[in-house]
């Protein structure tokens, strides 16, 4: 996330950027819904997954299994729409998950403990073991980039390559002040605000936002507002940080710690990219991806 050095302007900013575009062992249990259609190529289904039946997308026939990681209080369906709609599904097979408490994998409502991308991170791999893949590579947007980096460290042999981007390993104080500017969903602007309560309800939507900052919070009094950083030098698969250069979010400095510490990884800068650019520029983001995983 941005530091608010640039008061309402960044606030501002940083609001518009929020509308969206349209422990122990795993307990593996498939129970798959009959698949709904979503255009021509992408299903629509749900799978148990340590105890929570987790949805998913997923479309292509392609040996090179990836999965899709969305932000905070996001899914599969609002985060990724071109990715699934346009990446090469002769080489690729996409899936794109809820997170639980998110988009369609509620119940159960949505809670921050202290280790939740951890779970999350157990989950994504998981559900990706439920459904059989047995090596599959992450593109991990904001929170799910911050879920992507946890995953790939804690299972070296099932990650085949990663893309993360709008992704931070830690948390500032100032980072903390622009997280709280945004508790209040009231002062969103409505094209930010409306498909969020379009898929949420207002109420839903409100608190889970209040609980979202409590949660990013609290890594703000950790050893150097450590989210993951610790487990960086763990990642070893293939990398490739994409970084939006007038993000308003996620400051230059965050990528560069990431490409820094994850050894041999790649970091391409986009002049014009912000927050969401794998969806402002999303053939071009496509075409990057696609040629860092074949």
């Amino acid at each position: 996330m941005a530091r608010p050095g640039s008061g309402g302007l960044l606030l501002r900013r940083l609001l518009s950027q929020l509308s969206r575009s349209a422990q122990g062992g795993a307990t593996l249990r498939v129970s798959q819904a009959p698949a709904a259609s979503y255009g021509t190529s992408v299903t629509s289904a749900k799978v148990e997954v340590n105890g929570v039946r987790l949805h998913y997308q997923q479309t292509g026939s392609g040996s090179h299994a990836v999965l899709l990681l969305p932000g905070m209080l996001g899914s599969g369906q609002t985060d990724f729409g071109p990715q699934l709609k346009s990446m090469n599904k002769q080489q690729f097979t996409l899936v794109a998950w809820d997170p639980r408490g998110y988009g369609k994998s509620i119940p159960p409502l949505r809670d921050f403990p202290e280790d939740f991308f951890e779970r999350d991170a157990k989950d994504a791999v998981d559900l990706m073991r439920a459904l059989k893949f047995k090596k599959f590579s992450l593109l991990g947007w904001s929170d799910g980039g911050i879920t992507a980096l946890i995953a790939a460290a804690k299972n070296p042999t099932l990650i085949h390559k990663m893309v993360v981007w709008g992704a931070n390993p830690s948390v500032s104080e100032e980072d903390v002040k622009l997280y709280n500017a945004i508790r209040d969903v009231s002062k969103w602007s409505e094209r930010a605000r409306q498909p969020m309560e379009e898929m949420y309800g207002h109420d839903y939507f409100s608190k889970t936002c209040a609980a979202w900052v409590d949660g990013i919070s609290q890594f703000a009094q950790k050893p150097n507002g450590s989210i993951c950083q610790s487990l960086l030098p763990h990642i070893h698969c293939p990398t490739l940080i994409i970084h939006g250069e007038k993000d308003p979010l996620v400051p230059r400095f965050h990528p560069e710690y990431l490409h820094k510490h994850i050894k041999g990884s790649q970091l391409h800068l986009m002049p014009e990219g912000k927050h969401n650019l794998h969806l402002r520029f999303a053939d071009e983001f496509n075409r990057v991806v696609e040629k860092f995983l074949l």
